[in-house]
């Protein structure tokens, strides 16, 4: 199984960009999808998750309003889209699949099914 988490990049505050998951090797349309997000020194931290048939979760207050998920079932890719970005979004960015929580003190990076690789998201001017 493999999960691999593209289109992170250096951007200025304000900016946007489109993350991109591509998932193999597992029933993906079974899983709800997980992005997590490091910062330097930091654990990971679940940011937003969406079900197999669409329904999103926010777990990071400070994307909400922000950062939109999505997924494509039929070519096993999810998609995180940032706008309005800001320096504190700075971090290594993840993908994982699992089973979907409403809360976020209900799992953590490690209790994931799958994990990926991550993509690393620079916002500064």
């Amino acid at each position: 199984a493999q999960l691999v988490a593209s289109g992170g990049g250096l951007v200025q505050p304000g900016d946007s960009l489109r993350l991109s998951c591509a998932a193999s090797g597992f029933a993906f349309h079974y899983y709800g999808i997980y992005w997590f997000r490091q910062a330097p020194g930091k654990d990971h931290e679940g940011v937003i998750c969406i079900n197999p048939t669409g329904e999103s979760v926010v777990y990071e207050d400070s994307v909400k309003g922000r950062f939109t998920i999505s997924r494509n079932n039929a070519n096993n890719t999810s998609y995180l889209e940032m706008n309005s970005l800001k320096s504190e979004d700075t971090a290594t960015y993840y993908c994982a699949a699992g089973p979907l929580y409403f809360r976020r003190d209900h799992f953590t990076w490690e209790t994931m099914h799958y994990r990926g690789q991550g993509t690393q998201v620079t916002v500064s001017s």
